[in-house]
């Protein structure tokens, strides 16, 4: 299915592109080729990610599949989102902005509960922007920081699935 189009199972015929999906068609027919030629997967993708999650051979404690999600233009999309830190009348909001999520629930209509994931390493400090503060891509955000570093928020958001057009998994972690 392409960004923001309906796909027509009618007008699908074999080895033939649609003009709502010329790209998707192609990119299944490279992948077609492929898989004829070599059966080695990606070192980081996300079914590799979710193949190392759910392997009952290694027993490594993994337990999240953190991923970045872009949008229709392409772009990573960055959530945001507020705890409290301290109580009472000295309560103040802690913004969290990330582009990396771990997945809580899907439903049928492809509406997720998403929860923000950072990679501060150190407890939040009252008022302190932790996570993508200021980073214009997921790399300024995680490139050279500890995998021990990524950390679950707390702080999640709902988001229709339908609305994005691409995923980047990252490598398994364990983060409960």
């Amino acid at each position: 299915m392409g960004c923001g189009k309906k796909f027509k199972d009618d007008n699908r015929v074999a080895g033939e592109f649609t003009d709502d999906n010329c790209v998707c068609d192609v990119v299944r027919a490279i992948a077609d080729a492929q898989d004829d030629v070599t059966d080695e997967l990606c070192d980081v993708s996300c079914e590799r990610s979710i193949n190392s999650l759910v392997s009952p051979v290694s027993r490594n404690n993994l337990d999240t599949v953190p991923f970045i999600l872009y949008g229709k233009d392409l772009k990573p999309f960055k959530g945001f989102g507020a705890d409290i830190q301290g109580a009472g009348i000295n309560a103040l909001f802690d913004c969290i902005e990330s582009f990396v999520f771990r997945v809580n629930e899907v439903g049928d209509d492809c509406c997720a509960v998403l929860e923000l994931l950072t990679c501060d390493g150190d407890p939040d400090q009252a008022g302190d922007q932790h996570g993508a503060k200021c980073d214009e891509d997921p790399c300024d955000q995680l490139n050279g920081l500890n995998v021990n570093d990524l950390e679950r928020t707390g702080i999640c958001i709902t988001v229709d699935l339908d609305c994005f057009c691409a995923i980047t998994c990252l490598p398994a972690v364990s983060l409960l």
